[in-house]
């Protein structure tokens, strides 16, 4: 298995030579940096992990400073692990580029959520609505939140 750390920056769309319009998301990736290489020995288990959007020195914390220092690097914004790879194939501080990837292969994107901030327990825990006519009261109120077993609202969900 492959990975890399990018952002989305947007979605297009491309047309194909037969003329069909197909949706694309455009992704801004910079090279990764490998951070660390876990080991069995060492870690239990084994995977990379990769630093993605260089920030100042200034916002990060030390800990975060020795860390990249290793892979002699700048502080990093994101580390993820990618787990299922062969360790053999990566050293601390090696770049890790886009041109892994071929053209047309298949590719699983993962991603935070935009959020919508304060909202309504319509959108945000899908409950319906109530009567909107006949002199009801009742139209986009929470009502019950918590089950009846064990008889209290979970959290996350106040």
């Amino acid at each position: 298995m492959k990975g890399i750390l990018g952002r989305k920056i947007g979605m297009t769309q491309v047309f194909t030579k037969s003329g069909e319009l197909v949706p694309v998301t455009v992704v801004e990736v910079e090279p990764n940096i490998v951070t660390q290489v876990k080991t069995k020995e060492l870690d239990g288990y084994e995977a990379v992990q990769l630093g993605f959007d260089t920030k100042r020195e200034k916002l990060a914390t030390k800990a975060s400073i020795g860390h990249t220092n290793k892979a002699e690097t700048t502080p990093k914004r994101f580390f993820r692990e990618i787990k299922g790879v062969d360790i053999n194939n990566y050293s601390l501080g090696a770049e890790v580029k886009v041109d892994i990837f071929e053209a047309g292969e298949v590719v699983d994107v993962m991603g935070t959520s935009k959020g919508k901030g304060f909202q309504g327990v319509i959108k945000r825990h899908n409950q319906s609505r109530g009567p909107m006519s006949h002199g009801s009261h009742y139209h986009r109120g929470p009502g019950s939140m918590g089950s009846m077993r064990p008889k209290r609202v979970f959290k996350g969900k106040n």
